[in-house]
Protein backbone atom coordinates (compact mmCIF):
# COMPACT_ATOMS: atom_id res chain seq x y z
CA UNK A 1 0.00 0.00 0.00
CA UNK A 2 1.55 3.33 -0.94
CA UNK A 3 -0.59 6.28 -1.55
CA UNK A 4 -4.38 6.92 -1.02
CA UNK A 5 -6.08 9.37 1.22
CA UNK A 6 -9.81 9.02 1.84
CA UNK A 7 -11.86 11.67 3.80
CA UNK A 8 -15.10 10.96 3.12
CA UNK A 9 -15.33 10.43 -0.31
CA UNK A 10 -11.73 12.20 -1.24
CA UNK A 11 -8.78 10.07 -2.05
CA UNK A 12 -4.98 10.61 -3.16
CA UNK A 13 -2.90 7.84 -5.30
CA UNK A 14 0.21 7.37 -7.57
CA UNK A 15 0.61 6.54 -10.54
CA UNK A 16 3.04 5.99 -13.40
CA UNK A 17 2.81 9.55 -15.83
CA UNK A 18 1.18 9.04 -19.05
CA UNK A 19 1.55 11.15 -22.03
CA UNK A 20 -2.15 12.10 -22.20
CA UNK A 21 -1.05 13.80 -18.58
CA UNK A 22 1.30 16.19 -19.65
CA UNK A 23 -0.97 18.96 -20.27
CA UNK A 24 -2.31 18.80 -16.58
CA UNK A 25 1.58 17.89 -14.93
CA UNK A 26 2.49 21.09 -17.06
CA UNK A 27 -0.23 23.44 -16.29
CA UNK A 28 0.51 22.32 -12.57
CA UNK A 29 4.32 23.01 -12.76
CA UNK A 30 3.34 26.39 -13.72
CA UNK A 31 2.09 26.99 -10.31
CA UNK A 32 4.68 25.19 -8.37
CA UNK A 33 7.91 26.69 -10.33
CA UNK A 34 9.03 29.63 -12.12
CA UNK A 35 11.03 28.09 -14.76
CA UNK A 36 9.11 25.25 -15.51
CA UNK A 37 9.77 22.23 -18.30
CA UNK A 38 7.77 23.15 -22.25
CA UNK A 39 5.58 19.87 -22.27
CA UNK A 40 7.70 18.41 -25.25
CA UNK A 41 10.58 17.53 -22.55
CA UNK A 42 8.27 15.44 -20.59
CA UNK A 43 7.06 13.68 -23.50
CA UNK A 44 10.82 13.50 -24.25
CA UNK A 45 11.31 11.80 -21.05
CA UNK A 46 8.32 9.70 -21.03
CA UNK A 47 9.56 7.89 -24.57
CA UNK A 48 12.25 6.48 -22.80
CA UNK A 49 11.43 4.33 -19.75
CA UNK A 50 13.91 2.16 -19.25
CA UNK A 51 15.70 5.40 -18.13
CA UNK A 52 13.33 7.88 -16.70
CA UNK A 53 10.65 7.47 -14.46
CA UNK A 54 7.82 9.71 -13.84
CA UNK A 55 5.03 9.59 -11.50
CA UNK A 56 1.88 11.59 -10.65
CA UNK A 57 -0.37 12.24 -7.43
CA UNK A 58 -4.10 12.20 -8.15
CA UNK A 59 -6.50 13.43 -6.01
CA UNK A 60 -9.98 11.50 -6.50
CA UNK A 61 -13.61 13.28 -5.39
CA UNK A 62 -16.53 11.86 -5.78
CA UNK A 63 -18.13 13.66 -2.46
CA UNK A 64 -21.71 15.05 -3.55
CA UNK A 65 -22.43 18.66 -3.04
CA UNK A 66 -24.41 19.44 0.34
CA UNK A 67 -27.81 19.01 0.05
CA UNK A 68 -29.99 22.49 0.16
CA UNK A 69 -33.84 22.70 -0.08
CA UNK A 70 -35.45 23.71 -3.60
CA UNK A 71 -37.52 26.96 -3.15
CA UNK A 72 -41.21 26.41 -2.53
CA UNK A 73 -42.95 26.51 -6.30
CA UNK A 74 -45.93 29.01 -6.78
CA UNK A 75 -48.72 29.84 -8.83
CA UNK A 76 -48.81 27.28 -11.62
CA UNK A 77 -45.11 26.22 -11.32
CA UNK A 78 -46.48 24.59 -8.84
CA UNK A 79 -48.10 22.29 -10.52
CA UNK A 80 -45.00 21.73 -12.67
CA UNK A 81 -42.90 18.37 -11.78
CA UNK A 82 -39.23 19.30 -9.58
CA UNK A 83 -36.50 18.49 -11.64
CA UNK A 84 -33.50 17.36 -9.62
CA UNK A 85 -29.98 18.70 -10.55
CA UNK A 86 -27.91 15.99 -11.02
CA UNK A 87 -24.98 14.71 -8.90
CA UNK A 88 -21.89 16.02 -9.61
CA UNK A 89 -19.36 14.63 -11.72
CA UNK A 90 -16.50 12.58 -10.57
CA UNK A 91 -13.16 14.76 -10.28
CA UNK A 92 -9.76 13.20 -10.92
CA UNK A 93 -7.16 15.73 -10.47
CA UNK A 94 -3.10 15.77 -11.01
CA UNK A 95 -1.61 17.57 -7.48
CA UNK A 96 1.41 16.37 -7.93
CA UNK A 97 4.29 14.92 -9.64
CA UNK A 98 7.53 13.76 -9.52
CA UNK A 99 10.48 12.20 -11.77
CA UNK A 100 14.37 11.19 -12.02
CA UNK A 101 16.81 9.61 -14.21
CA UNK A 102 18.54 6.24 -13.79
CA UNK A 103 21.72 5.53 -15.21
CA UNK A 104 24.05 2.71 -14.71
CA UNK A 105 24.30 3.08 -10.53
CA UNK A 106 23.09 6.63 -10.11
CA UNK A 107 19.06 7.87 -9.60
CA UNK A 108 19.21 11.80 -10.43
CA UNK A 109 16.58 13.34 -9.05
CA UNK A 110 14.81 15.37 -11.60
CA UNK A 111 11.47 17.13 -10.35
CA UNK A 112 8.90 17.00 -7.18
CA UNK A 113 5.96 19.37 -6.97
CA UNK A 114 2.54 19.14 -4.72
CA UNK A 115 0.02 21.52 -5.75
CA UNK A 116 0.00 24.59 -3.26
CA UNK A 117 -3.63 23.26 -1.39
CA UNK A 118 -2.44 19.78 -1.09
CA UNK A 119 0.66 20.61 0.66
CA UNK A 120 1.45 19.97 4.72
CA UNK A 121 -0.28 16.39 4.21
CA UNK A 122 3.16 14.44 3.75
CA UNK A 123 2.43 14.11 0.11
CA UNK A 124 5.88 15.16 -1.07
CA UNK A 125 7.79 12.51 1.52
CA UNK A 126 5.41 10.23 -0.57
CA UNK A 127 6.57 10.73 -4.28
CA UNK A 128 10.41 11.20 -3.01
CA UNK A 129 9.65 7.60 -1.47
CA UNK A 130 8.09 6.39 -4.38
CA UNK A 131 11.11 7.47 -5.89
CA UNK A 132 13.21 5.54 -3.62
CA UNK A 133 11.56 2.71 -3.64
CA UNK A 134 11.78 2.60 -7.47
CA UNK A 135 15.50 3.74 -7.55
CA UNK A 136 16.01 0.42 -4.95
CA UNK A 137 14.00 -1.94 -7.24
CA UNK A 138 16.40 -0.92 -10.23
CA UNK A 139 19.11 -1.55 -8.14
CA UNK A 140 20.56 2.14 -8.00
CA UNK A 141 23.45 2.86 -5.51
CA UNK A 142 23.12 6.60 -4.92
CA UNK A 143 20.16 9.18 -5.27
CA UNK A 144 21.27 13.11 -6.06
CA UNK A 145 19.50 16.21 -6.64
CA UNK A 146 19.89 19.50 -7.07
CA UNK A 147 17.98 21.96 -4.74
CA UNK A 148 17.84 25.96 -4.52
CA UNK A 149 19.68 26.94 -1.22
CA UNK A 150 17.09 29.16 -0.38
CA UNK A 151 14.44 25.93 -0.43
CA UNK A 152 14.99 25.51 3.58
CA UNK A 153 11.47 22.89 3.69
CA UNK A 154 12.86 20.29 0.62
CA UNK A 155 16.77 20.65 2.10
CA UNK A 156 15.25 19.55 5.62
CA UNK A 157 13.15 16.18 3.52
CA UNK A 158 16.05 15.33 1.83
CA UNK A 159 18.52 15.77 4.88
CA UNK A 160 16.24 13.55 6.63
CA UNK A 161 16.19 10.63 4.65
CA UNK A 162 20.04 11.33 4.59
CA UNK A 163 21.05 13.53 1.97
CA UNK A 164 24.45 15.47 2.11
CA UNK A 165 25.30 18.78 0.37
CA UNK A 166 28.19 17.56 -1.87
CA UNK A 167 28.67 20.30 -3.83
CA UNK A 168 26.78 23.90 -4.99
CA UNK A 169 25.93 24.84 -8.43
CA UNK A 170 26.61 28.31 -9.35
CA UNK A 171 23.46 30.22 -10.83
CA UNK A 172 22.06 26.89 -11.77
CA UNK A 173 18.23 28.20 -11.77
CA UNK A 174 17.98 30.38 -15.38
CA UNK A 175 14.69 32.12 -13.51
CA UNK A 176 16.64 34.45 -11.36
CA UNK A 177 20.24 33.03 -10.98
CA UNK A 178 20.44 31.48 -7.62
CA UNK A 179 22.56 28.67 -7.31
CA UNK A 180 21.46 25.11 -6.11
CA UNK A 181 23.23 22.71 -3.49
CA UNK A 182 23.78 19.50 -5.23
CA UNK A 183 23.05 16.92 -2.65
CA UNK A 184 23.70 12.79 -2.70
CA UNK A 185 22.07 10.09 -0.30
CA UNK A 186 23.75 7.20 1.83
CA UNK A 187 24.37 4.24 -0.57
CA UNK A 188 20.83 2.54 -0.60
CA UNK A 189 22.76 -1.16 -0.78
CA UNK A 190 24.44 -0.52 2.65
CA UNK A 191 22.40 -1.97 4.93
CA UNK A 192 22.59 0.14 7.96
CA UNK A 193 20.96 2.55 5.67
CA UNK A 194 18.56 0.24 4.10
CA UNK A 195 17.52 0.12 7.91
CA UNK A 196 17.11 3.43 8.29
CA UNK A 197 14.97 4.07 5.02
CA UNK A 198 12.68 1.41 5.75
CA UNK A 199 11.74 2.86 9.42
CA UNK A 200 11.60 6.19 7.89
CA UNK A 201 9.51 4.72 5.14
CA UNK A 202 7.36 2.53 7.65
CA UNK A 203 6.65 5.96 9.90
CA UNK A 204 5.58 7.70 6.99
CA UNK A 205 2.73 5.53 6.36
CA UNK A 206 2.03 5.29 9.74
CA UNK A 207 1.63 9.52 10.13
CA UNK A 208 -0.56 9.08 6.85
CA UNK A 209 -3.18 6.49 8.63
CA UNK A 210 -3.22 8.34 11.61
CA UNK A 211 -4.72 11.47 9.38
CA UNK A 212 -6.90 9.11 7.43
CA UNK A 213 -4.36 8.91 4.70
CA UNK A 214 -4.20 4.94 3.28
CA UNK A 215 -1.08 4.57 0.71
CA UNK A 216 -1.72 2.63 -2.19
CA UNK A 217 0.19 2.44 -5.46
CA UNK A 218 -1.88 1.97 -9.10
CA UNK A 219 0.10 0.44 -11.65
CA UNK A 220 3.73 0.58 -9.87
CA UNK A 221 5.73 -2.57 -8.71
CA UNK A 222 6.79 -3.08 -5.14
CA UNK A 223 10.25 -2.08 -4.50
CA UNK A 224 11.29 -5.67 -3.85
CA UNK A 225 10.13 -7.18 -7.45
Amino acid sequence: MDSEKTIGTDSYYVEPMRIDDVPAVSRLERRCFTNPWPESAYRRELRNPANNFYVVLRWRSDRPQAETSPPEPRGRLALLPLIRRPEPPVTDSIVGFAGMWILYDEAHVTTIAVAPEHRGRGLGELLLVTLFDEAIRRRAEWVTLEVRVSNAPAQALYEKYGFTRQGLRKRYYSDNGEDAYIMWSPSLRDPAYQQRYGQLRERLFERLAAKGITAEKHGLPHPGH
